[in-house]
């Protein structure tokens, strides 16, 4: 019965512990109001921008599927080379 006491005892000091460090963490955390209001067209652009940027590079892989395969295959790095040196 000891030891199962015993073996709990370091999961309540660290549940403890955690309960401290974020009631120490809130107590820097305030908030104003803002300083400029952001509209719907503002909002707008910068989603379109963070759209185009992440999903650009996938569309642009894509759609140039067909022409990498294509492509003839070159040899690996570590494959021997016919030239002396």
């Amino acid at each position: 019965m000891m030891f199962t006491v015993l073996r709990g005892l370091p999961q309540t000091a660290l549940l403890v512990r955690a309960k401290v460090v974020l009631q120490d963490k809130k107590t820097y955390i305030y908030s104003k109001p803002p300083k400029e209001r952001i509209g719907p067209g503002k909002s707008l652009i910068a989603m379109s921008v963070f759209a185009l940027t992440l999903l650009a590079p996938a569309g642009w892989i894509l759609h140039h599927i067909p022409e990498y395969r294509k492509r003839p295959r070159s040899p690996p790095d570590d494959a021997p080379t016919n030239s002396i040196m």
